[in-house]
């Protein structure tokens, strides 16, 4: 309905966060080689660390990786499943989901640790596993028969990756044998994700519609404070069809829908309220018309 605009051209949300968790990998490696100092044993998360209130450690542990070939393979992640997750629900939610999806990664995995230290706490923890696994079941529940290349070879629909991804990381949570990988984290990741485009959008949505009622509210209020004569009808009491109808296709765009596509841009379609809805409807028909 409109050419795009410049603002395309910038970075994507997904590429930002695969640039700034390489730039923070780098100076961990840095720190390791030239520095040294125990950064890690504040930044990263662990038992100990959680135990003495280092509370900022659910968010920090996401940024450092325990090696080249564990950053490698959450940067494509990010970048296969982030990108579709952003392109559907907008950078915001990308964002919300990865993280929300880390941090309750890490939470279950701190469960354990506590519950069963001789698995669960022996090492810290390092990476964006977590919020990987999110996005990836974000995009499996929202696309579940889209394929999928595993290793770039093997074509597996979405679905199937998902539930394999659950399995698998259910498994070594209840069965753990390799304390080098967080699968309690993996597998809160993956709930996460799913929990979130099951139920969470619907909460954002109803949570959207309220505060736009509440909004509105007092502006109804006070237009039934004045009473008109039934023969003159009042400024404001003219009907929003009436307007549309009145405006050409091309202040139609630029007034009403620019806007919403704007939104539509920045936080997904799922957070319109039924009025935009009902321009866009409005919309369609007048470009079916021209």
């Amino acid at each position: 309905m409109r050419e795009p605009s410049y603002q395309s051209r910038r970075l994507s949300a997904s590429v930002m966060l695969m640039i700034v968790i390489t730039v923070a990998f780098a100076f961990q490696q840095i720190n390791a080689v030239y520095v040294r100092k125990p950064f890690e044993d504040y930044l990263a998360l662990s038992r100990g660390g959680i135990s003495r209130g280092f509370i900022w450690q659910f968010l920090t542990f996401q940024f450092l990786h325990g090696g080249g070939l564990h950053l490698i393979f959450n940067v494509i992640g990010i970048w296969f499943f982030g990108r579709f997750v952003e392109e559907r629900l907008g950078a915001p939610r990308m964002l919300r989901i990865y993280f929300t999806c880390g941090v309750l990664g890490g939470l279950l995995h701190m469960v354990m640790a506590f519950v069963a230290p001789q698995f669960f706490g022996l090492w810290p923890v390092f990476g964006a596993s977590a919020g990987v696994c999110g996005l990836l079941a974000a995009f499996a529940t929202l696309e579940p028969e889209a394929t999928i290349l595993l290793f770039f070879v093997i074509p597996v629909r979405a679905r199937y990756l998902l539930i394999a991804s659950v399995g698998i990381a259910l498994f070594f949570t209840v069965v753990p044998s390799d304390p080098g990988i967080a699968h309690a984290a993996h597998l809160g990741g993956l709930l996460g994700g799913v929990a979130y485009i099951r139920r969470g959008l619907h909460w954002e949505h109803l949570i959207s519609e309220r505060l736009e009622t509440r909004r509105l509210r007092p502006l109804r209020a006070n237009r039934e404070l004045v009473k008109a004569p039934a023969s003159k009808r009042a400024f404001w009491q003219r009907s929003a069809p009436a307007e549309e109808d009145d405006l050409s296709a091309a202040d139609f765009i630029s007034k009403e829908v620019d806007p919403i596509l704007d939104k539509i841009s920045a936080h997904g379609i799922q957070s319109l309220t039924e009025r935009e809805r009902k321009i866009l409807e409005a919309a369609r028909a007048k470009m079916a018309k021209r």
